[in-house]
């Protein structure tokens, strides 16, 4: 049996926001597997998947660049040990000029800069992550920095008439994906695009909270359940924030879609929150 310390109750507490005995318990049930024991919350109808929390915060930046032409922008995640500097306008310029030299080359070395960075502000400098997204045919990326830069989107959204790109509507709409993005903190565009294995697991922990009732009944709860996963993991399933969630995101698309006499398509979505990534 696996020890458990104070220190595995705290980082699950962290991660979870349960109570310290829930933790506790999840624990000794998962031998001190901490993303086990998150399951152990899951099935015993503590958490859902939305509440649970960032892993191992950290502080910093997140910051884009797109291209004049629209065609080609950069998300970034750019790391330092304390708030004060991630504030800084020093810091900041630097992490605006890393995102920009990574969407001119997604290769370039950045460890003279990095090193630069660490010894004016004598803070640990790393940069962890970035997405950089490129159109193929007619669309454009955009991107959104959440007030504070501690949460970033970027998309790429796609269309058939090459017209369509410089319509005010179209532009707008896009806007308004990002700003979804931001606040409904999807994991996909559609369902086809839901991993397997993520499907499973939700299947199994809507089912186990439900193992009592009969087979027929476990069957069509499961399917509410998955139901209502969707709309919040899926993008393209939640309800349109801009309108109160009263038609989806999907339905929103279609009509702007409609209006415009074309066919528009989410692509591909990146949305970074400082404190996801593991490790120092």
């Amino acid at each position: 049996m696996a020890e458990i310390t104070a220190a595995l109750v705290a980082k699950l507490r962290g991660m979870t926001g349960a109570g310290m005995m829930e933790c506790k318990k999840a624990l000794n049930e998962a031998n001190g597997d901490v993303d086990a024991a998150v399951d152990v919350l899951r099935k015993a109808g503590t958490l859902t998947a939305g509440k649970i929390a960032a892993r191992e915060a950290r502080e910093g930046v997140i910051t884009q660049y797109i291209a004049p032409d629209g065609r080609t922008g950069v998300l970034v995640e750019v790391n330092c040990q304390t708030d004060f500097v991630a504030r800084n306008d020093m810091f900041r310029a630097f992490a605006d000029e890393v995102a920009k030299k990574l969407a001119a080359d997604p290769k370039v070395n950045l460890d003279a800069e990095r090193e630069a960075m660490v010894a004016k502000i004598r803070e640990n400098v790393k940069i962890p992550r970035h997405e950089r997204m490129e159109v193929t045919g007619n669309g454009m990326v955009a991107a959104y920095i959440h007030t504070g830069a501690k949460v970033g989107v970027l998309v790429e959204v796609g269309a058939g008439k090459e017209t369509t790109i410089t319509n005010n509507e179209f532009k707008q709409l896009v806007k308004d994906i990002t700003l979804q993005i931001a606040a409904g903190h999807p994991y996909a565009v559609s369902r086809e695009q839901v991993p397997a294995d993520v499907l499973t697991k939700e299947k199994e922990i809507a089912a186990e909270q439900f193992k009592n009732k009969p087979p027929q009944a476990i069957a069509k709860i499961v399917e509410g359940k998955l139901e209502k996963f969707y709309q919040t993991y899926c993008l393209v399933d939640q309800g349109f924030v801009k309108k109160n969630s009263e038609i989806s995101l999907k339905e929103h698309v279609a009509i702007v879609a409609k209006q415009l006499g074309d066919e528009i398509t989410i692509h591909r979505f990146a949305r970074y929150q400082i404190g996801e990534t593991t490790g120092a």
